[in-house]
């Protein structure tokens, strides 16, 4: 197969070039042929010759294909609210997003089918991502609790690596358990990430992790605590119930606000210490992006057509499950997580900038966050936090696959990597929102009407082509059926793309 004329944008923080003739064999990328120059006529002479499939990608951008290092195929949770979504659901999403390869962080569907969905996708024997597997650590009084004791702790990561799984998600542990576990890990070659849950973070924050050998530090949890120094304990209020989501998480967006602000010698002293690390961090701005703007978030163009009715209906307000807590949600929890973002931001820009590595993932699922939006809007928000769009895409393709141990196969648009390639009719850098599987609303002033233009028209996975417009069309019809049953029941609000617009057949709306 052979992809003609295309704008490579390579992943490396390169900035784009071409034309380029992209030679494919297999599931390898086997040549990048230069055949000309911007504006001028391309000389045969210099193309490679005829291929089994060729892709016409003149005037297009080819990018590599995405890594989401902080994933879920669904969650047991979902279950509360009606039948879960399918697996292929998912996949169909995060492939239609350009989504190629998923950090798996927990296989909440159960270890044994999450390492089977690998193997299946491994062997294009299913339409699915590539899947680094990582299985959650039982050591936390909020979940499950088995592991009392550091041997017991290293006794269980030797049977997971037996097991063949590829990492460990840890929610904290006590200490001693938590430094032998990672301590085995480094000695059984399993990666591991840290969802520092407030439970265990006192005792066991995100610096005291990551000089243990911790991976990488998921979402924001346990950095504001590593930067704290008028304090070791965040200032809870004296009803504060950890079980009850609101409290959770509107005292959560306090938490920045109370630790060493921007520039303070504590805040370069951190910030120095992860740096000589080497850690990585997975911020997930978007799963948290609802606390700045729960309305918005809820009316989002996508979810009246693309949201499966069960996970719409785990979103509502709910006590006793998880990231529904908006019984109670309010403006000065908005502008207080609005701060914590800035803070946050602050501290992820300038660790890039000063070389540590950041990578995009983006837990949906939860709080108004759907599987390819989610990830898609995480872009947004790297861009917000002060990242170069040619950072951003670093972060989603190279870095991440980097943080993944996968930088030798994927990530990056390079000879004898795999064929996981994204084409686009325009160049994504201009603007993030033409990634969505909506498109981006756009007024033509030839017609003086509103069209929804999105750029992402072909995704490449181990050199298997999927058209996302079938894909996006699969998913419309899947979320149809999932309200057959409750024709009346509340529905997502109407929004997005008009059903047989440009976005949904794969048509030039210009």
């Amino acid at each position: 197969m052979i992809l003609r004329g295309a704008t490579i944008i390579d992943g490396t923080g390169a900035p784009p070039w071409g034309p380029v003739d992209i030679v494919i064999e297999n599931d390898r990328i086997t040549a990048l042929v230069n055949v000309g120059t911007p504006h001028k006529a391309i000389d045969p002479k210099r193309r490679p010759g005829p291929g089994d499939h060729e892709i016409d990608c003149h005037g297009k951008f080819v990018t590599p294909g995405f890594v989401d290092a902080h994933a879920h195929i669904g969650t047991p949770y979902h279950a509360m609210s009606g039948i879960v979504p399918p697996a292929d659901y998912i996949y169909k999403l995060w492939l239609a997003h350009g989504v190629t390869t998923v950090r798996e962080m927990g296989a909440m569907g159960g270890l044994g089918w999450t390492m089977e969905q690998r193997e299946l996708s491994a062997a294009n024997k299913i339409a699915a991502p590539r899947m680094i597997v990582h299985s959650v650590f039982p050591a936390v009084n909020d979940r499950v609790k088995t592991i009392h004791t550091p041997e017991q702790g290293r006794e269980w990561v030797r049977k997971l690596a037996a097991r063949g799984a590829d990492g460990i998600k840890f929610f904290g542990a006590p200490p001693a358990i938590m430094e032998a576990a990672l301590d085995e890990a480094a000695k059984q070659g399993l990666r591991s990430g840290c969802h520092h849950a407030q439970m265990a973070v006192t005792r066991v924050n995100a610096l005291k992790s990551a000089r243990w050998g911790l991976t990488s530090s998921e979402h924001y949890y346990g950095l504001p605590e590593a930067l704290f120094e008028d304090r070791v304990v965040q200032s809870f209020p004296t009803d504060y119930n950890y079980s009850d989501e609101y409290y959770r998480f509107a005292v959560a967006g306090q938490t920045f606000m109370q630790a060493a602000q921007p520039g303070s010698a504590k805040w370069r002293q951190v910030m120095d210490e992860f740096l000589e690390i080497g850690h990585t961090f997975v911020p997930t701005f978007n799963i948290y992006d609802a606390n700045r703007d729960v309305m918005r978030a809820r009316r989002a163009d996508w979810h009246d057509e693309y949201t499966w009715k069960a996970v719409w209906r785990y979103f509502q307000p709910q006590r006793g499950g998880h990231g529904a807590y908006w019984y109670r949600w309010s403006t000065t929890n908005e502008i207080e997580w609005k701060q914590n973002y800035r803070l946050w931001m602050q501290f992820i820009n300038e660790y890039k900038n000063l070389g540590g590595r950041v990578c995009a993932g983006s837990d949906s699922g939860f709080i108004y966050q759907i599987y390819g939006f989610g990830f898609v809007r995480e872009l947004e928000l790297l861009q917000e936090a002060g990242f170069h769009p040619i950072e951003v895409l670093r972060a989603a393709t190279s870095h991440s696959a980097a943080l993944l141990g996968i930088d030798e196969d994927t990530g990056s648009i390079d000879v004898q990597k795999r064929a996981d390639l994204l084409i686009h009719d325009q160049n994504p850098l201009t603007d993030f929102k033409l990634l969505f599987g909506t498109g981006a609303m756009r007024l033509n002033d030839d017609t003086a009407k509103v069209e929804w233009k999105r750029c992402l028209q072909t995704t490449i996975k181990s050199g298997v082509v999927y058209d996302t417009a079938e894909l996006l069309a699969d998913v419309r019809a899947m979320v149809r059926d999932s309200w057959a049953d409750d024709p009346d029941g509340e529905r997502p609000p109407t929004g997005g793309a008009p059903a047989g617009s440009p976005c949904d057949t794969g048509e030039d709306a210009s």
